[in-house]
């Protein structure tokens, strides 16, 4: 034990030297900064407004006036020239999977806990460093790397941690060797368990056992795998998964603490299990049909979707069964969002970037503007923005940011991009953020500034 915790100690320490974090800490002494003449999406309409002067003070827009309508108080304010150019808020990614996206699967069960830390920190902050100020971690052990954030010790952006993510014996989330099975009682928890990326239970007891670690841990929702998956190694694509009393008891448990549950699921028999035991948040669902969508509509859940397509930023499957398995989930992708524009859901965006170690996540905008295959960009960026905020405050007295996210009005978190260009008119700005992404603000203190160059 003591052992594990130096190596973390470490890992963080060696981190935040070689990440230059000091930069968090730039605008401290400052009396606020000034985005003078900038056009403001302000995440909620469908146009720019005229030119306008935003200042934030501390980590809050203080104000949003014309510009060159007044100036502000203190001599020691920065001032942005954003003439010409777009503010909007920063992008949130409501399914996403800080520490498993920059490695692969095998690295993952293997490596020791200090080398996948250091891989989730690096990765943490080329998310920030892509314009995503917001995460819902939807699966995996985030709270150190939460808290670290927090205090500024490495950079990336807010993390609403799940915790471990709770799957059944042969589950979407049992990352066991075949050889670990059967489990004798009191045999020691698989490495994946003892590091808090999964968590194994089996009967109510056990997920409600389970469901109450991650709260305790500070998990701000909870993540149940519900149903099979496209690539895993025990669980097809079509199987439901946890019974009807295992779902209820991590429902209640979390309504208990004033939040939610959210499930991995595909098929119409699995999410209607799901919602009919209270659960409110359906991640995924490509195979969903009329009679489901209609099902979430009633019971006013979210659907999380991700854009999944058979094409070049597909994921790359070795087996016969999980290529057939992607290409069932991306013909039925079209499907589904259909029927959820259809019947008007509540549609959150996410990535779902899992074991990409060759690109660490590097398309996470270029997924988000393959949304205008079913929606203009004024609604890709609302749902990027505004809308999945109002999913975060989903998780009510556990939300770890209680303020307003996701908007640029005043009172938000100062979480802000000046983008070189107008997204609503050209979505593809927002898929490359070294070059178009000028300035990159969280919690009111700059992260980048090219025009400071």
């Amino acid at each position: 034990m003591k052992s594990t915790f130096l190596r973390r100690a470490v890992c963080l320490v060696l981190l935040a030297v070689s990440s230059g974090w000091y930069l968090a800490a730039q605008n401290e002494s400052s009396d606020g900064i000034l985005f003078r003449n900038v056009l403001v999406f302000d995440g909620t309409g469908d146009s720019l407004s005229a030119p306008m002067d935003v200042l934030v003070r501390g980590n809050r827009i203080e104000s949003i006036s014309p510009a060159g309508a007044s100036s502000p108080a203190g001599g020691n304010t920065t001032v942005i020239d954003g003439t010409g150019k777009v503010l909007m808020p920063g992008l949130i990614d409501a399914h996403w999977h800080s520490v498993m996206t920059g490695m692969t699967s095998l690295s993952m069960i293997i490596s020791d806990i200090g080398y996948v830390y250091y891989k989730a920190g690096r990765s943490a902050e080329n998310t920030l460093m892509r314009g995503f100020t917001t995460v819902r971690d939807m699966g995996g052990p985030t709270f150190g790397l939460k808290r670290a954030i927090d205090e500024g010790i490495i950079l990336g952006p807010r993390i609403y941690p799940s915790g471990a993510m709770i799957s059944q014996t042969a589950g979407h989330g049992d990352f066991r060797l075949p050889n670990d099975i059967p489990k004798s009682p009191g045999a020691p928890l698989s490495y994946p368990e003892q590091a808090g990326m999964v968590a194994i239970a089996d009967g109510p007891d056990e997920v409600l056992l389970r469901v109450r670690e991650q709260l305790r841990q500070g998990a701000s929702q909870i993540k149940l795998m519900a149903g099979g998956g496209v690539a895993s190694p025990y669980d097809p694509i079509d199987v439901t998964q946890f019974t009807p009393a295992e779902l209820r008891a991590a429902v209640e448990a979390a309504e208990n603490w004033g939040t939610y549950v959210a499930v991995h699921v595909y098929t119409p028999r699995a999410i209607e299990i799901a919602l009919n035991a209270g659960v409110k948040s359906i991640e995924h669902g490509q195979l969903m049909d009329e009679k489901t969508a209609m099902l979430i509509a009633q019971h006013g859940a979210w659907i999380s979707l991700q854009p999944f397509l058979d094409d070049e930023d597909a994921n790359l499957h070795a087996t016969a069964s999980a290529q057939a398995n992607k290409r069932m989930v991306s013909t039925g992708t079209d499907r589904a969002y259909e029927l959820a524009k259809k019947f008007n859901l509540k549609i959150a965006f996410g990535t779902d970037t899992l074991f990409d170690a060759a690109n660490d996540g590097t398309k996470q905008g270029t997924h988000l503007a393959k949304l205008t295959r079913w929606f203009t960009p004024a609604e890709v960026l609302r749902q990027a923005t505004s809308t999945n905020a109002e999913l975060m405050a989903l998780s009510g007295p556990r939300n770890p940011y209680p303020g307003k996210l996701g908007v640029v009005e005043e009172g938000a978190y100062a979480d802000l991009l000046l983008v070189n260009g107008n997204p609503l008119e050209n979505i593809q700005l927002i898929a490359d953020p070294v070059t178009n992404f000028l300035v990159i603000m969280k919690n009111g203190k700059i992260y980048k500034n090219t025009l400071a160059e």
